[in-house]
């Protein structure tokens, strides 16, 4: 019996996963045949090589991801926490809150602004359910934090992993035009609107990898497949939907080829006031880059202003694509008043939860829970 191929470098396999990471935006109603359609293999066989990948733990989900900047409000945190309580904070971070989504330890050279702030995390507080600042004061007390910094997007410039079409880039490689910025603003869903949305987000379950998904999905929740997907489009429509994307384990290595990324670098750049737009989408047109936020907030952080995210397997690499950007930037005459980089260490990426019911759940469960000795 012949085993199916689950190494992200066997050749059918990079194929698909070079269009299933990040290729496929928005809503499909036959996401695996918009998948084959790009990469060139047929729809049985692009199933088949992704449930081999996600058995086998070099794929973690596969998804409808959401533009949840759109749903919740949003931001990243920077979490000041004495060093012996680090690993414990991250610990109940990845544990107790749904709503919390990436955590990750960094580091960075202790002359640059913001150094001991050690822990990252990104959080979704949906409307209408309290504020960030009254989120993170119950996590402060939790985890025994000494503080925290809030750092909400106001504009997204990129937004998408793609691990493996990056992989061959080059320094300054990027997109022919400065990239749009979009805005953050949250809109409004009826009850039935929700409903798909929570649906649509869960991740698939090998048994539900088929053509046809959502069909599966429509029939749990007693709608026709034509509602389902229609409703989903109409949310496509309002803009919060977002890739129907596959997500590797790219850190810890599940074949003998290794991980598929090792270091990542979260880029803090300041420039003057009013040159933010200009300065993200130029940032942001560099294709190595798989975030790039304008944020507010950044006085700790020596005022910055446009942060993002570069992945390489050589520390050295996502220097060299940093340094690309920064020449780029001088080229077109916008200023570097301060910039830094924060090194990845451990990291967790998890979806947030956005759900307004299960966020008045967590509220009560959370007063009864522990907090850290």
């Amino acid at each position: 019996m012949n085993r199916i191929p689950t190494s992200p470098n066997d050749p059918v396999n990079t194929d698909i996963l070079m269009v299933a990471e990040d290729r496929v935006k928005g809503f499909r109603r036959l996401p695996f045949h918009a998948i084959a359609e790009q990469c060139g293999h047929p729809v049985p066989l692009v199933i088949e090589r992704l449930k081999a990948m996600m058995e086998a733990g070099v794929v973690r989900r596969v998804r409808q991801t959401l533009l949840a900047t759109k749903l919740a409000q949003g931001a990243l945190v920077a979490w000041r926490v004495p060093e012996e309580r680090l690993e414990a904070a991250f610990d109940w971070m990845k544990a107790h809150d749904p709503f919390t989504g990436h955590v990750v330890l960094r580091n960075t050279d202790s002359a640059n602004p913001g150094a001991d702030y050690r822990l990252w995390t990104t959080i979704k507080v949906p409307v209408g359910c309290g504020t960030l600042e009254g989120h993170c004061d119950i996590l402060k007390r939790h985890v025994g934090a000494d503080d925290y910094v809030l750092l909400p997007a106001r504009g997204v410039f990129a937004l998408g992993v793609g691990h493996m079409r990056r992989r061959n880039l080059q320094p300054g490689d990027k997109t022919p035009e400065p990239a749009p910025m979009q805005e953050t603003k949250t809109v409004s869903l009826s009850g039935l609107e929700w409903k798909v949305l929570l649906s649509v987000k869960e991740q698939l379950k090998p048994e539900e990898m088929v053509e046809d998904p959502w069909s599966l999905r429509a029939a749990q929740m007693g709608l026709s497949t034509e509602e389902y997907c229609r409703t989903a489009e109409e949310l496509d429509r309002k803009q919060v939907i977002g890739r129907f994307a596959t997500f590797l384990e790219h850190v810890r290595a599940k074949t003998e080829d290794g991980p598929v990324t090792k270091y990542n670098g979260l880029f803090h750049w300041t420039v003057p006031a009013g040159m933010e737009i200009r300065a993200g989408s130029e940032c942001g047109r560099h294709i190595c880059m798989t975030h790039c936020y304008w944020r507010t907030g950044g006085d700790v952080f020596g005022g910055a202003q446009i942060m993002g995210v570069v992945h390489g397997l050589e520390r050295d690499s996502v220097m060299e694509h940093k340094a690309a950007i920064d020449r780029h930037l001088d080229a077109k005459g916008i200023p570097v008043l301060h910039t830094a980089v924060f090194w990845g260490e451990r990291s967790e990426i998890k979806p947030s939860e956005i759900s307004p019911e299960v966020y008045e759940k967590w509220l009560e469960d959370v007063k009864a829970a522990p907090t850290l000795p």
